[in-house]
This record gives structure tokens, sequence and C-alpha cells, in this order.
């Protein structure tokens, strides 16, 4: 409680600055379609928080607003602020009909940072204002399957630690707007020539934390129900940052 208390505190001065730590919270809004103006109401109603915004570039055509919370008070007067400037947080209407492999159709996920589960996320969350795209991996795992979710998730960390494969990513699992077990891996990307490298080669003394892995694999019972990849575009015109955010590459973000 106090830790909350004392986040609450610091949220209105997180959003002016950069981004040095995970938000605790992110708000996910998900519209159907490219969401032109999405963004104006944040604008609008001054919202004290950072909202990226990215198109997708596969899977179905959306549009993701996520809103960086450092504090569930955060989350309130942003929610009154929007009111009040008359936007609606919904994100699809009633016949919308398109449906994801994975998740819900378009709407809002409340997305909790799980540092146990990250992998450098010290580093992905510096790479958020250089980022151009997000590689975002999308996990629903069985009840009762947590404990065998993290031994994957753990042999995925030391794989790549052993081969120091600097892909960091932050996770998160989702506490509202989706099924229980959903997590969300958002992984920045500063330019898709990155993804060239590929994976190196298993050097020699890293062979047995690729053998571990393996056992793991072939012990461990399939714990996910649907896993989904998906590469987005952060679009500036759809997004509302602070200018500290946007100092490190400001024609990027605010156009020359």
């Amino acid at each position: 409680m106090t830790k909350l208390l004392l986040l609450g505190l610091i949220g209105p001065c997180a959003f002016a600055q950069a981004p040095t730590e995970p938000p605790p919270i992110i708000e996910l809004v998900r519209k159907l379609g490219y969401a032109t103006g999405a963004v104006r109401p944040y604008a609008d109603a001054r919202a004290a928080v950072n909202v990226i915004g990215m198109t997708a570039m596969t899977g179905l055509p959306e549009t993701w607003l996520l809103e960086a919370h450092y504090s569930f008070a955060s989350i309130e007067e942003t929610d009154r602020a929007l009111d009040a400037a008359g936007a609606f947080r919904s994100g699809g209407r009633a016949t919308d009909t398109a449906q994801d492999d994975v998740l819900a159709p378009a709407h809002t996920l409340l997305l909790r940072y799980r540092p146990d589960l990250s992998y450098r996320a010290d580093q992905a969350i510096r790479m958020f204002p250089r980022s151009r795209y997000f590689h975002v991996t999308i996990y629903r795992v069985r009840q009762a399957t947590d404990a065998d979710f993290h031994k994957m998730v753990d042999l995925r960390r030391a794989s790549l630690d052993s081969v120091n494969l600097d892909r960091p990513d932050i996770a998160y699992d989702v506490i509202s707007g989706a099924p229980s077990g959903t997590y969300m891996f958002l992984a920045p990307i500063i330019t898709l020539r990155t993804m060239d490298e590929g994976v190196p080669t298993t050097p020699v003394y890293a062979q047995g934390v690729a053998d571990a892995r393996a056992t793991a694999r072939a012990n461990t019972p399939q714990v996910d129900i649907g896993r989904e990849h998906l590469f987005l575009r952060v679009e500036p015109a759809l997004s509302y940052v602070s200018d500290e955010f946007a100092e490190t590459d400001r024609s990027f973000w605010r156009g020359k």
C-alpha cells in the first residue's frame, strides 16, 4: 500500500521526465483501423500521461494507444479528464466483427508490470523514446501452469544472456479486459535492421544452457493456449508525449 501511495505522489512528476523505469501499469486502448484523431482528447484534457500511438504492421488493422501510468490514481485522473473532454475509451463498436487469434476484439486492457518475467527491462524502457517499432508477443496460458510458464521464460532469458543478444523486453500480465493468464511482452525496436542479425549460433560455452532449455521443453507440458507475434509501427501523429520524452528525437515526435 505504501508503495502505491508513493507511486501516486510521483505520478505527475514521472510524466514530466523521460522514462527510466517501466510503468507499473499500462492502459492499452485498441481501436480497429487507423484511428485518426484518437490522441486529440489527451491534448484537449491536458492529460498528465505519456501515450505512445502505434499501428499494426501485422495481424488485424488496428491502432494501439499505450498509456504509461505510475499509479491507479493516474488512471482515474486521466479517465476523468478524458470524460470531461468528451472522449470515449471503448476500442470498437458493437458492429465490429473482426476477431484476433489470441485477444478479444479491439477494446481496453489494464496491464501490470512483471519484472520477474522481463528481460533487461531497464534497457528496454530507455529505448522507448528512440523506438520506431515494437515487437509484441502475447501468450494465453492454461490455468495452474504459471510455474511452468515462469520456467519457460527463465530459460529463455538464460539463453539470451548466454549469447548476449541485445533484445530487451518488458513483460506485463493482463489484470482486466482479457481472460486470466494473458501475458504481453513489449520489445522496443529502434530499426528493423536489427532483425536481420537473427539469432547467433550458440557458442560452446553456452551449450549447457541450450541443452537445459531443450530438455525443459521436452519435459514441460504445453502451457500456452495461444501465442501471437505482432509488429507495430510507432506513429508520432497518434502519440501524446511530454517534451522530456520527445527530447531524444524532437524532429520525430514533434515534426519539422
